[in-house]
């Protein structure tokens, strides 16, 4: 019985679990396979005469060349701040109780989402056959204070930016707006208890959640139209960086040269654009669902702002706003 009991009463103790690593052999085979089939093929493109790498070399750095690439870096900018401006507003148009300026957003959007970019550069193309002047004066009447000729007032440059603008601000909206959209409506409730005004509920509260919904899609709406600037050829308008390098592959009947040059130079921007939007990202993501972590405070998210009292209503608060009032 004593022996009996003494078993009982004893757990016996545990010996310590060994974790045995999974072997994954397939997963290494097909790894190798991958950087075997990489290898053959750079050593391939290589030694191949197609590519001509002496060219490519020759022309990467070319004076054309370098001046058409600050020509498509001026479109994509100037075409993403009209798209930016016009998209802000298409999306406040959107979200507002106003039934016409909503449908007039609406059918902005759903015209320039609908039809193709390239026909629509096409018809800005033709924008001095459509309208041979532009008149300023009383419309349907004789009265007329000026008129210009619309060859002499817009060059194909700039209805190239025109072009691009008004078609991406069709896009941009729809991102502002769900960016507006995903910030909780409670927010801007909480911010007008608080006194404050609509500027300020904007900026201070709406804003800073809202981006990080809009900074993604907006990279990636930036990284497009560098690309999208290729097809201003429609316009036409030929010193953008595509088209000057077709127009030298066609004074030395190799294209391939060329086309790699033109490749060279858009992941060169793009890279460089990828990496400015990991930053901003990073920037407005940050403080927003953090945790104290013992420095203080009641353990809730970094940021929130509540008013003292029973059913109070509460406002998430950008980190440095927090640390300025405290």
């Amino acid at each position: 019985m004593s022996s009996v009991s003494t078993a009982a009463g004893s757990a016996p103790e545990s010996e310590p679990i060994r974790a045995i690593k999974l072997k994954h052999p397939w997963r290494i085979v097909f790894a190798v396979v991958i950087l075997v089939i990489a290898a053959v093929f750079l050593i391939d493109a290589a030694r191949r005469p197609a590519y001509d790498w002496a060219s490519v070399a020759k022309y990467l750095f070319d004076r054309r060349v370098s001046a058409a690439a600050l020509v498509t870096l001026e479109l994509t900018v100037l075409a993403m701040i009209i798209a930016i401006v016009l998209g802000v507003l298409l999306a406040v148009m959107r979200l507002s109780p106003n039934p016409v300026l909503k449908a007039v957003a609406w059918f902005y959007v759903w015209l320039f989402r609908g039809t193709p970019v390239y026909v629509q550069l096409v018809f800005w193309g033709l924008i001095a056959t459509i309208y041979q002047t532009i008149d300023i004066g009383i419309p349907f009447t004789s009265v007329q204070w000026a008129s210009f000729a619309t060859q002499a007032v817009v060059n194909a440059f700039w209805l190239s930016v025109i072009g691009l603008g008004l078609n991406e601000a069709a896009y941009m909206s729809e991102i502002v707006r769900a960016g507006l959209v995903s910030v909780d409506t409670g927010q801007n409730e909480a911010a007008t208890a608080l006194g404050m005004s609509w500027g300020q509920t904007m900026t201070r509260v709406i804003l800073p959640q809202a981006m990080r919904v809009i900074i993604p899609p907006t990279g990636n709406e930036v990284i497009s139209m560098l690309k999208t600037t290729s097809l201003v050829t429609a316009v036409p308008f030929s010193f953008d960086l595509y088209n000057r390098t077709r127009d030298i592959s066609a004074e030395t009947f190799n294209p391939i040269p060329m086309l790699i040059v033109a490749s060279i130079w858009y992941l060169f921007f793009t890279s460089i654009l990828m990496v400015g939007q990991y930053f901003l990202e990073k920037r407005f993501a940050r403080g927003i669902g953090d945790r104290r972590d013992g420095k203080g405070g009641d353990g809730g998210p970094t940021g929130t702002l509540q008013i003292v009292g029973a059913n109070q209503p509460s406002v998430v608060m950008p980190q440095a706003h927090e640390a300025g009032r405290r």
